[in-house]
């Protein structure tokens, strides 16, 4: 079992349970796609699934945004409006960016989750609060906490069960069945009929370094349904380059992503011939083999378009 499929059985077995979830990954990880996947198998999922993105709060609002005011309460409060969470009740409440929730909030929030009860803006009555909260974030909460701009009560609150969700390049066996999935999803959406997805395709996918990550997917996906002749989606309808990927530095990248991006790039500047990749980073196709098998990327067929150009030198590290 790999470290995706470790964390989908965590996210199962934890399901059916009220334990708060939060769930820390990079931007574009499928956070959100987790936290479907819980409320579906959850006892809850019946109820609502209320998505609140903490980053898009109008700080002037967010108050009446997640507690809901009553008529009177600020100028333009017309009528009565429940908040987000209370149109929670009976299901799940997902709380995407947490990091980014303003300190004002959340000491209100945090009462919330210790009382399950909330107040409107304007009002002295308490409602009950019936709701499951998941979380998601792409920062470092404990950081946050140290310097002061998170509470460590709410995160111990929030905290109940850690899911971290690994990043698409790691998930790499996962590419082609996350791609056939979003293709049938946005054919299904077009009202089109899902086209096949041709071996091209999924080795151009395969050797992407997806800096999106799941988002980053999905969206090349739609793309190229658009794009394709509605029967096969070919690799030049993907319309992306494997070679083009996050900024190798110290902070994002270790000496394995700097060789990974290397090959990748050699591949892609040689239509996936691999003696000429080897020729080109100066090691033997032998090695080259071996590499690609210790880096767990796939052994490129020749489909990818070649570019016109010569290919220049690529710097072995």
């Amino acid at each position: 079992m790999n470290e995706f499929e470790r964390v989908e059985a965590l996210a199962d077995r934890v399901a059916r349970f009220r334990i708060s979830v939060l769930i820390v990954g990079e931007t574009g990880a499928g956070k959100d796609v987790l936290a479907q996947r819980i409320h579906r198998r959850s006892q809850r999922a019946i109820g609502p699934l209320v998505a609140v993105d903490c980053a898009a709060l109008c700080p002037t609002l967010a108050e009446s945004a997640l507690f809901g005011h009553e008529r009177g309460a600020f100028t333009g409060a017309v009528q009565a409006k429940p908040g987000l969470l209370e149109t929670a009740n009976g299901g799940t409440v997902f709380l995407d960016e947490l990091g980014d929730l303003p300190l004002t909030l959340q000491a209100k929030l945090l009462r919330a989750l210790e009382t399950r009860t909330i107040q409107r803006v304007g009002s002295t009555d308490s409602r009950q609060l019936d709701v499951r909260f998941l979380a998601a974030t792409n920062v470092d909460l404990d950081q946050r906490v140290v310097e002061g701009r998170f509470r460590a009560d709410l995160l111990f609150r929030l905290d109940g069960i850690r899911l971290t969700l690994p990043p698409l390049r790691a998930r790499r066996h996962e590419i082609a069945r996350l791609a056939r999935e979003f293709l049938r999803e946005a054919s299904e959406r077009e009202e089109v009929a899902v086209p096949s997805l041709a071996q091209g395709a999924v080795d151009a996918l395969m050797l992407h370094s997806w800096p999106g990550n799941v988002r980053e997917l999905r969206n090349v996906v739609e793309r190229a349904l658009a794009l394709s002749d509605g029967r096969t989606v070919e690799p030049e309808h993907l319309l992306i380059a494997p070679a083009i990927g996050l900024p190798v530095s110290s902070e994002n990248a270790g000496p394995g992503d700097c060789r990974r991006q290397r090959i990748v790039s050699a591949l892609h500047q040689c239509a996936g011939n691999q003696t000429r990749a080897a020729q080109v980073l100066g090691i033997s196709r032998r090695t080259l083999v071996d590499r690609l098998d210790a880096l767990d990327l796939p052994r490129p067929r020749k489909s990818i378009p070649r570019p016109s150009l010569d290919p220049e030198p690529v710097v072995w590290p």
